[in-house]
């Protein structure tokens, strides 16, 4: 029998899960328990705006790796960065993970016991600043009261690129103020922050489940600040404190974090606590092998969503941007990702960002809609380009399974509001051996058809036309072909002739055959 408990150690929540087993030793029953850590992952987004892909990825492996292994997976809102806060953005990321299916366990809405979720909620308990001061009082962080202009001395250039990039690299000065002068500044309010004291010799391993074992130099590791001048904790610190604290057994995070990490399990083992699982997500690009940026117009999830894709397909096309299912499966429900995700098969190469390939699914969940919820989203769309008294939902099911996204309905569907202007050799079809002579020609003999045609829904239309090309021995298409030129003005469309009628009715259906008939004439 399988138990889970909560064993609260050292401030800390510990989900574990108690899995009993018996043996014999002289006769004599034993039970064993192996105790293992539940998965518990967190997504930990910034308010700062729109979620971009990347965020969104990151959530859904998080989510993913946790719901394969029955575990939570955690909403934590990292607003220590107050200077880039955006008012709403808390409000996106609620909405996002609500329509995207993402449904967290514990959050700011759902205590779970180790709250508060929000971190300037949890700094204004004094939280970090506790677990800093012991650091310093361990020796491995210290005050540094070094300015502005003292900190600017220490830049240096590291790039050429885009104008150059520079550095500042942190030198101890401060590690190495007396007692005394460090008190004398507490006291006078001198402005300061907290910095972790890292080590100059050796080398730190950490391990990533993508990228395997990586290795740094520590002399390459700067003395990180962990609380700043207004107080709040900087990122890599509360970052660490809060997984601990949060019981987190996966992190899951970009690959622009992998140079961050042997900083974060200095940390860790200044604590003495355990490192999590490290799962680094490759970089996601563009078209041009650039980093997807704002700039290209579909960055972040609700841009796709105006852009008229939907939720599902934009969800199963992120799953896809770094991980690789066993078989040749692309179509996944969240269900069937959950099932099948196993973050192993995670690449480390870049992943690129193909619109045409997100097209192309989002078709798919378009062509596999119910109607009605179909209708619900393309009504809008028809409604901008339909202003005559049509059967929009007729309409709509001509168009369910052409369309990609929903705004290719407007060119799909605009001739049946009005016939657009169009060169009259769209008439000459090889196939259906007609030319504008031949067509002027079968227009006028089917106009009195159609003038005396009662019946103008699609079959009986259809049954009358079939009568008539049977009667003159000509070929369906060779009257076709003219006809749904005559009334449509395009040369590709979402129906046919008799369907096109059908929709716009008699009257217009006859209008528009005689304006076909003067357009050839005037030739």
């Amino acid at each position: 029998m399988d138990l889970c408990y909560n064993v609260e150690t050292d401030s800390v929540l510990m989900y574990v899960a108690i899995h009993r087993f018996h043996t014999f030793k002289n006769n004599k029953k034993q039970e064993i328990m192996i105790v293992m850590s539940k998965v518990r992952t967190r997504f930990a987004p910034s308010p700062t705006g729109r979620m971009h892909v990347g965020n969104l990825r990151t959530a859904l492996y998080t989510y993913l790796i946790a719901k394969h292994e029955d575990g939570d997976f955690i909403l934590r809102i990292e607003d220590t960065d107050q200077e880039r806060f955006v008012e709403g953005a808390l409000d996106i990321i609620y909405r996002t993970l609500k329509e995207t299916g993402l449904v967290h366990d514990e959050g700011p809405d759902k205590d779970g016991g180790v709250g508060p979720y929000v971190q300037s909620e949890r700094n204004a308990q004094g939280l970090y600043l506790k677990y800093a001061e012991q650091l310093i009082e361990q020796g491995d962080a210290y005050y540094c009261f070094c300015d502005k202009e003292r900190l600017e001395s220490l830049k240096s250039k590291v790039s050429d690129e885009d104008g150059g990039t520079e550095i500042v690299v942190y030198d101890k000065h401060c590690l190495h103020l007396s007692k005394e002068e460090i008190e004398a500044n507490l006291a006078a309010g001198k402005p300061h922050v907290i910095r972790f004291n890292m080590p100059t010799e050796g080398t730190t391993t950490f391990h990533d489940e993508i990228y395997g074992d990586i290795t740094v130099p520590n002399e390459e590791l700067d003395d990180l600040i962990l609380i700043k001048s207004d107080g709040y904790p900087t990122y890599n610190f509360a970052n660490v404190v809060d997984d601990h604290l949060m019981g987190i057994t996966h992190v899951v995070r970009g690959n622009e974090y992998l140079s961050s990490a042997p900083k974060y399990n200095k940390i860790y083992e200044a604590f003495g606590w355990d490192v999590p699982i490290y799962v680094h997500c490759p970089l996601i690009t563009d078209e041009n092998h650039k980093k997807l940026s704002k700039r290209c117009g579909h960055s972040s999830y609700e841009d796709l969503i105006e852009q008229g894709f939907v939720t599902e397909a934009v969800v199963n096309y992120v799953a896809l941007l770094g991980w690789s299912p066993e078989g040749n499966q692309e179509i996944f429900s969240l269900e069937e990702l959950v099932k099948e995700f196993d973050f192993h098969r995670m690449n480390k190469s870049p992943a690129v960002f193909d619109l045409g390939k997100l097209k192309w699914m989002n078709g798919e969940y378009i062509k596999a809609m119910d109607f009605d919820k179909f209708y619900e989203r393309a009504e809008g769309y028809i409604r901008k380009v339909i202003t005559k008294d049509y059967d929009l939902k007729k309409i709509a099911a001509l168009v369910k399974s052409r369309i990609e996204i929903f705004p290719d309905i407007a060119e799909q569907i605009d001739f049946f509001e009005a016939v657009p202007e169009y060169d009259t050799a769209m008439y000459c079809h090889k196939k259906m051996k007609t030319n504008e002579e031949n067509s002027l020609e079968v227009l006028r003999e089917v106009l009195p058809l159609l003038e005396a045609q009662e019946d103008y829904t699609n079959d009986p239309l259809f049954a009358s036309l079939s009568e008539f090309v049977k009667e003159k021995g000509y070929k369906n298409g060779y009257v076709m072909w003219p006809l749904r030129t005559a009334v449509s003005g395009k040369q590709m469309t979402p129906a046919g002739a008799t369907e096109i009628m059908e929709i716009i009715g008699k009257d217009e259906t006859i209008r528009r055959v005689k304006a076909a008939i003067e357009k050839l004439e005037n030739l």
